[in-house]
């Protein structure tokens, strides 16, 4: 079965351009230079179903409903959260339109998510979770405990554990692809999960060491030993210009950008 990973964007908390920055990629007339808060799509049609297109999101960060709009989104099977940090959550009132839709047509969004980020949704979104939430407008979407495998319309997203600094956060494989984000080092376990991907997706901040994320040294080297055909590089800061970094990456290397799609096998 064949998808498209669409990715809606590829900065970093504070997005690029970044405030009261004049750099030179701030100031980048390359479109690829203008990077929204980190998200990704992933998009297939089942087979021997309806052959409705089904569409998963990985996290629904600050830039979401713009992110949204641009991907000429429609509708929504489930949202994927990685971790609970503002940059990745902060946009799930968004999705109140998309739910609606959902509702009609079957049920509400489940929203898939580790206990800890559960928490930070039910407290940050008290008016939506709580059972004395009385918004008649709220999202209608549900919190589903993140399994090691997890199933969506004939695809199985599993969990692939990686350190965010000293928190445990979530990567994601779904078939032969890999999306992991905001990601400072690799368990060695999480490797062995990673074997086989043709197509790996991993933040690379900058050059200049972060205690939270990985470098892009760090990145080519993790994705040298993974092996995948191709890696794109996502949560970009503004200190990496885009067609710069991407003449000195390794083959099948590539910094993403905002609005790329991809194939990819499921």
């Amino acid at each position: 079965m064949e998808g498209q990973l669409t990715f809606l964007g590829t900065g970093t908390s504070m997005g690029v351009p970044t405030l009261g920055c004049d750099c030179a990629v701030c100031t980048s007339a390359d479109p690829r230079d203008r990077r929204l808060r980190p998200s990704a799509l992933l998009r297939w049609a089942q087979p021997g179903a309806d052959e409705r297109e089904r569409a998963v999101v990985f996290d629904t960060g600050p830039d979401f409903r713009e992110q949204a709009l641009r991907a000429g989104l429609m509708r929504l099977d489930a949202v994927f959260y990685t971790h609970s940090h503002a940059d990745h959550i902060f946009g799930m009132d968004d999705l109140r339109p998309l739910s609606f839709r959902a509702s009609r047509e079957g049920g509400p969004i489940p929203l898939y998510a580790a206990p800890e980020t559960i928490a930070v949704l039910e407290r940050v979104y008290e008016y939506t979770f709580s059972p004395q939430a009385t918004y008649p407008t709220r999202a209608r979407v549900t919190l589903e405990p993140l399994a090691e495998c997890n199933r969506v319309h004939g695809v199985e997203f599993r969990r692939v554990p990686i350190m965010h600094g000293k928190m445990e956060i979530c990567g994601f494989r779904f078939g032969r692809a890999a999306y992991l984000t905001d990601v400072s080092a690799i368990p060695e376990e999480s490797f062995a999960l990673l074997e086989g991907v043709d197509l790996l997706v991993l933040s690379a901040l900058r050059h200049k060491p972060h205690p939270s994320h990985a470098t892009v040294e760090q990145a080519v080297g993790w994705a040298r030993r993974i092996g995948a055909k191709q890696t794109l590089l996502t949560h970009i800061a503004h200190e990496l210009g885009h067609e710069q970094t991407n003449r000195a990456l390794p083959d099948g290397m590539k910094l993403a950008y905002d609005g790329l799609s991809v194939p990819v096998t499921l």
